[in-house]
């Protein structure tokens, strides 16, 4: 982890000096970069700029630079909003990109809609950003109910007759919720618990005796960063064996850090391949880029954000000199079959925004995620 903020501030900081001088597209951002979630966030953000910053040294994408201008937000959605409002009224950005949060992306989509503005890989999979689709948000990753149907399925196919289910209140708990019931619904079964959990301040002390009381073989654990490493580290305090399954949003090597020495045995979706299948050339073309940066491994949320950087530049690409916010909009909708490496393939049209169809599940082992 220590080598990959060294990453993540090299990058920023061999951007920022190119980019002060000669930038001529300007991208937005609004993720917190402090906060609950800043961990998975600030990898996914070296990973997009891997592929900015390879971009930007062979001279820009048609003889023009990227310039990400980033405000945190600190995972609040309020502050998300009014970043979007000043991203795009006062500094004019092109396009908004790699945003983090279900209620933070619905809370920017109006000021997507009053300016006409494209919202290039969210990092979250709510179902409301995929149907009905979103005229300004194109998706580059599976949605979260996608993920947890394939959680409730994989438990309930290795034997599991108990599964409690946590979910955070807000949009995304609601979203990935659906998804789970779907999974116990096309089994057969029922949740043994579904347990409720604020966002803000979640109370442990009334959520794990339910699971307890329900005496859960398996947990699927609906949150954000913090919330569920302290989650499982009251559950397991409180004697629980439980299997925890967490969603992808959590696929960060932050999350592993934090969990230390309860983080063995910990199931995460993953929504990308896995990034030790070197022979993919997706993985290989963002290691090799990572490595020259000092990087000898790459992280789900690394790659995540590595995926999101070559759709953007991409777009940008193909939409010509000058990129304006109508010929970046236009050129999303009308990209189609756009392979980045190892048959992972991203298409867009009016009606479909959802770009990439992929779930699939690893297991936290000596401190690495494992398929």
């Amino acid at each position: 982890m220590t080598r990959l903020r060294l990453l993540c501030s090299a990058c920023l900081f061999a951007f920022s000096v190119a980019g002060a001088a000669h930038a001529q597209i300007l991208i937005g951002q609004t993720a917190g970069i402090t906060g609950p979630v800043a961990s998975s966030v600030n990898e996914t953000i070296a990973g997009a700029q891997l592929v900015i910053d390879a971009a930007n040294a062979q001279g820009g994408v048609n003889g023009e630079l990227i310039e990400v201008v980033r405000l945190d937000d600190g995972f609040d959605v309020t502050r998300a909003g009014e970043n979007a409002r000043v991203l795009i009224e006062d500094k004019k950005v092109v396009s908004l990109f790699l945003t983090r949060g279900t209620p933070h992306a619905q809370a920017i989509i109006p000021w997507l809609d009053k300016h006409g503005v494209a919202l290039i890989a969210p990092s979250t999979g709510a179902m409301v950003l995929h149907k009905p689709v979103q005229k300004h948000v194109f998706n580059v990753r599976s949605s979260y109910q996608r993920e947890s149907e394939k959680a409730v399925q994989h438990l309930t196919t290795v034997g599991m007759e108990r599964i409690a289910v946590v979910h955070v209140t807000d949009s995304f708990g609601a979203d990935a919720l659906e998804g789970a019931m779907t999974g116990f619904k096309k089994s057969g079964k029922q949740p043994a618990a579904l347990v409720p959990a604020d966002r803000a301040k979640p109370d442990y002390a009334a959520i794990v005796p339910k699971i307890v009381a329900a005496n859960a073989q398996a947990v699927i654990w609906i949150g954000s960063g913090s919330a569920v490493v302290d989650g499982i580290k009251a559950l397991r305090a409180a004697g629980s064996a439980a299997q925890v399954v967490t969603l992808s949003n959590n696929a960060s090597s932050g999350f592993i850090k934090q969990l230390g020495s309860q983080s063995a045995g910990v199931i995460v979706t993953q929504v990308f391949p896995y990034e030790r299948a070197y022979g993919n050339g997706m993985i290989r073309e963002a290691l090799a880029l990572a490595k020259a940066k000092g990087q000898a491994e790459l992280s789900p949320a690394l790659l995540e954000g590595y995926a999101a950087g070559k759709v953007l530049v991409e777009a940008l690409r193909r939409a010509g000199p000058k990129p304006t916010r109508a010929k970046v909009l236009a050129t999303l909708d009308n990209l189609r079959g756009y392979d980045m490496g190892g048959g992972m393939e991203v298409s867009y049209s009016p009606q479909d925004h959802s770009g990439i169809d992929f779930a699939d599940l690893s297991i936290i082992s000596d401190g690495r995620f494992k398929r």
